[in-house]
């Protein structure tokens, strides 16, 4: 794998999908998806981002959460649109029970609609339960049987345990079968886009000798608000201590205080796409490092669609993509 030099910094992106991948870039948002008979259909997307009509959602530090929510609803609905596409419905209609056949016969796409709304609300509740009331039962548990002598650490201990939690919860993750091959379109995206940036032909050749690591993705953008989110409690901590002794307070303070953590953490990755200084190195590290786990090396078919997906979103001209 060759550390490809940049010959320019683009503000391209994407995602990996379901048999596919999304790209963002100068012409919109585009999808790439391998269809069940191996041809990849290409479809551009039609999305409005709200920053465009209300423009203080694009002022520096507000913009982050807005287009986090934007990403979450955007991603969604090419992942949906990613499994019709892919085959994906089609397999899971033919190893439904006759309960939910008959469910989906009367309730139609009503019934799928519901059953992601809970999935959402059952995914979003596990995500609470995991990095925000966990790290703070453990601590508690921790800080009682050493009579309270890591209370002065609390910020710094529940960050850490966070970081844990996630790297391992990954680390389990990437080991199912299906989720591999979706972290392998996740590798043959970062790839293509670094070759794009290193000025070389979008080819499969020039594709797989780039490398799969990039520190605009997803995955150390989660890193970068972890890290950050150690400083953010330690410091809440320093000025809430009482607060901070209480268990359900102490959560909801650090939930409110999510959208300034957010919003910090999206203008570092835009600063680390246009710098490559020592500051940026070193708090990229971490999410670069854990892309060792949320990418994999994609074969060439794979490829292809990484490179179908990224030139539908370019121009002839580089300047155009360059990170404004």
């Amino acid at each position: 794998m060759s550390e490809n030099k940049i010959t320019h910094k683009t503000s391209v992106g994407g995602q990996a999908l379901i048999e596919g991948i999304m790209m963002q870039g100068p012409k919109g948002v585009a999808t790439a998806i391998r269809k069940p008979d191996g041809d990849i259909l290409v479809e551009h997307h039609d999305v409005k981002h709200i920053k465009d009509k209300v423009k203080f959602l694009g002022f520096p530090l507000i913009r982050g959460i807005v287009n986090f929510i934007e990403s979450m609803i955007l991603g969604y609905k090419m992942l949906m649109h990613s499994a019709e596409v892919s085959g994906m419905e089609d397999i899971e209609d033919a190893e439904m029970n006759k309960f939910e056949k008959w469910l989906t016969d009367k309730l139609g796409d009503k019934f799928m609609d519901f059953i992601m709304g809970i999935a959402s609300v059952l995914g979003f509740a596990l995500a609470f339960l995991i990095f925000f009331y966990l790290p703070v039962f453990v601590f508690n548990k921790l800080n009682g049987l050493l009579d309270g002598s890591l209370t002065a650490w609390q910020g710094t201990i529940e960050g850490v345990l966070k970081i844990v939690i996630f790297v391992v919860y990954i680390a389990i993750v990437s080991q199912m079968k299906d989720i591999k091959r979706t972290f392998m379109y996740h590798g043959a995206e970062h790839k293509s886009i670094a070759c794009y940036e290193a000025g070389l032909d979008l080819t499969v050749e020039n594709v797989k000798k780039c490398c799969r690591f990039h520190p605009r993705c997803g995955t150390s953008f989660i890193f970068v608000v972890l890290i950050l989110s150690i400083v953010f409690a330690t410091l809440l901590s320093k000025i809430f201590p009482d607060i901070a002794k209480i268990r359900v307070l102490w959560m909801l303070l650090k939930l409110a205080f999510i959208p300034v953590l957010m919003g910090v953490s999206y203008e570092f990755i835009r600063y680390a796409g246009k710098h490559d200084n020592v500051f940026v190195k070193i708090l990229s590290a971490p999410g670069l490092w854990m892309q060792r786990l949320t990418t994999k090396e994609p074969d060439d078919a794979i490829i292809e669609v990484g490179i179908a997906s990224l030139k539908a979103v370019i121009t002839e001209n580089p300047e155009d993509d360059e990170i404004k």
